[in-house]
């Protein structure tokens, strides 16, 4: 019994059909993969432009003074464009203010009583954002007044279609972000932070 199912397999082995359908066997689930896996990148890809295209709208919207007081109108409206195609996809915001572009992702200044370069306990620092304590980014929370420059970043979490990267051992979610930086339109005279100096 055995030997002829040797026999048989030696036969379909060494048939032109066996040989294909072997290679395809082999190959299939490669092909399958990469083909799920190019897919699943091109629709990560449109998620991205989709929440591009609906943060700098956005963005642009919230640089007028008739939305300087009231940020959730266009956020909703944001959060409403991607989930016209991500239909799951939980959008959040955030928002810092700064004086100037060259200020965006900069420290709060801070007296360097060591000489370390990083920020101690009780070194003397110049508060920014006004919370009360140093940070390694200066900016505000909100959308600012007049001529301030905002950074304006909105995260999407959505679950990714084809089950690939469970597959690969990755999670099934993933956080797309975008950011834009605008300047608020001059709509009245605009003041700069003035930062509480320690001495």
């Amino acid at each position: 019994m055995t030997r002829g199912l040797r026999q048989r397999a030696r036969n379909f082995g060494r048939h032109q059909r066996g040989v294909a359908a072997i290679e395809f066997a082999i190959t299939a689930p490669l092909f399958l993969l990469l083909l799920m896996g190019i897919f699943d990148f091109s629709w990560q890809f449109y998620a991205k432009q989709v929440l591009q295209g609906a943060v700098a709208k956005a963005a642009r919207d919230a640089t007028l003074e008739y939305n300087a007081t009231d940020q959730t109108a266009l956020d909703a409206k944001v959060r409403s464009e991607v989930q016209k195609v991500f239909v799951n996809a939980n959008v959040t915001f955030t928002r810092k203010v700064y004086d100037s572009f060259d200020q965006i992702g900069k420290p709060e200044a801070f007296k360097d009583k060591n000489g370390n370069n990083s920020y101690d306990s009780g070194e003397c620092f110049e508060d920014f954002n006004g919370n009360g304590t140093w940070d390694s980014d200066r900016g505000k929370n909100g959308n600012g007044g007049a001529d301030d420059v905002v950074l304006y970043t909105a995260a999407m979490e959505f679950k990714r279609v084809l089950p690939v990267w469970q597959m690969l051992g990755q999670p099934q979610s993933t956080t797309l972000t975008q950011t834009t930086v605008l300047r608020n339109q001059p709509y009245r005279a605009g003041t700069d932070a003035n930062p509480a100096k320690c001495s």
